[in-house]
């Protein structure tokens, strides 16, 4: 059977796995630097790029209302401000296996906020199958022992954890809502534009002179990745999924992030491939396809009840 939407569903699987490499990126660049002066960079890299491609690309885009421009920088604030901050401190304060559930959170809390308020239609075959995902990724983030997750307890640092879970999820379902007049484009643009504006008087405060010239050619390397990879392109992408086949079906794929940040922890760190991320790769694999097909049968069966009328 044909799958619909296959090119959307390539891209969403290339940003998880360049978003897996965000957490090898932000351990890198926040050795010297404050995990805000991290994410100001990010997005103000981003912004020098994703604001001459927006005029370049569309010319005559919606100029935007009052409105709009409240959903806009709500969308700055959730998916970059909060989000970010939230994330570096997380990736820098947290134990890994803590820090990285918020992956693992993520799919499930946007499936069910986009239930909820975008009224996206859900059913049992493909909650089945993000909850395979779900479990593949906590498989591999606890290396095999999900248990240990009650083991390390409760922590204030689980409030920041929380905190990046909600706005990402808020951000994901809130750029749903804006896309309807713009563009995956347009709608990242104007979140990176806005999100730099809210983190740069507090960049202005957390950026000494001391720390960037101690920043080596490492650092800079890693905060360019997260700028121009993760930023500028898979944030269009990300959109551009959500815009093609809704937030729940797209969040599915954010479990793909653990099996590429175990990829690049292969690579650059000499970690080892155990058979327990091969175990947890495959519940991610057929979580994702388990929930493209069951949408796929939801558009085939009308197809084929139409043509038996004819």
């Amino acid at each position: 059977m044909p799958v619909k939407n296959i090119k959307t569903y390539i891209l969403l699987f290339l940003t998880a796995t360049i978003w897996g490499g965000a957490f090898v990126a932000g351990k890198i660049a926040t050795t010297t630097l404050h995990p805000v002066s991290v994410a100001f960079f990010r997005f103000f890299g981003a912004s020098l790029i994703l604001f001459p491609l927006l005029y370049w690309k569309e010319p005559n885009r919606p100029t935007p209302t009052r409105k709009d421009w409240i959903v806009l920088a709500l969308l700055g604030l959730t998916g970059v401000f909060l989000y970010n901050i939230f994330f570096f401190i997380a990736t820098k304060y947290a134990p890994i296996v803590k820090s990285s559930l918020v992956i693992a959170v993520n799919a499930p809390l946007i499936t069910l906020l986009s239930a909820i308020f975008l009224k996206e239609k859900l059913n049992g075959r493909s909650i089945f199958g993000m909850l395979l995902a779900v479990f593949g990724a906590v498989y591999i983030i606890t290396n095999g022992h999900p248990s240990v997750l009650i083991e390390i307890g409760v922590a204030p640092i689980d409030l920041v954890l929380a905190g990046a879970c909600l706005s990402w999820s808020t951000y994901s379902v809130i750029g749903k809502v804006a896309m309807k007049t713009y563009s995956p484009l347009a709608a990242t643009t104007y979140a990176t534009g806005f999100g730099t504006l809210f983190l740069a008087p507090f960049a202005l405060y957390y950026t000494s002179f001391t720390s960037v010239q101690m920043s080596g050619w490492d650092v800079w390397l890693s905060v360019l990745y997260v700028a121009v990879v993760v930023s500028a392109i898979s944030f269009v992408w990300w959109y551009n999924g959500i815009q093609k086949v809704g937030a729940s079906t797209a969040s599915v794929f954010i479990n793909v992030m653990p099996i590429s940040a175990t990829v690049m922890g292969t690579i650059f760190f000499n970690e080892h491939l155990t058979i327990t991320h091969i175990v947890g790769a495959a519940f991610v694999f057929s979580g994702i396809l388990f929930n493209i097909y069951s949408k796929q049968e939801k558009v085939m069966f009308p197809l084929i009840k139409k043509g038996a009328n004819i």
